[in-house]
């Protein structure tokens, strides 16, 4: 692994990895977030809708989720190495940050009920431990030049 960061490795990286990460998310959505949001908010018309406008954000939120995973990964990996360990960090924090923190504010709010955000949070966790896999396979590759 690269111990200088490498814009063009990076971006390889982070699109193969956003592979995973959509089809994680687009998975999570449709088949638990989607209709347990709308059975919970059953009051609240037109409650997690899915048109071109959410698709839009929803795009922009996958590719910030995916770098920003891909990111910790690499500055973990750059304390500890490219191994279990650094996946396991960075795959708890990015979690934490990116997912916990979210669905902590969602059941505060009222806007999920505890039974979905543990669900969801747990789905989330694999998904970016997957994510952190990957990018650690991906980082200990020679193709990707320098």
């Amino acid at each position: 692994m690269n111990s200088e960061f490498n814009f063009r490795e990076f971006l390889i990286v982070t699109l193969i990895v956003s592979i995973w990460v959509n089809a994680s998310e687009v998975f999570r959505y449709f088949a638990i977030v989607m209709p347990a949001t709308r059975k919970f908010l059953v009051s609240v018309p037109d409650v997690a809708p899915m048109n071109w406008g959410v698709f839009s954000l929803w795009s922009l939120w996958d590719t910030i989720l995916t770098i920003m995973i891909v990111f910790m990964y690499w500055l973990v990996a750059q304390s500890f190495g490219n191994n279990f360990k650094s996946i396991l960090i960075a795959s708890t924090a990015s979690w934490t940050f990116l997912f916990v923190l979210f669905w902590v504010a969602m059941f505060n709010m009222a806007l999920s009920s505890s039974t979905l955000a543990l669900i969801a949070l747990s789905l989330a966790w694999i998904e970016v431990f997957v994510a952190s896999f990957i990018s650690s396979k991906l980082f200990a590759k020679d193709w990707v030049e320098s």
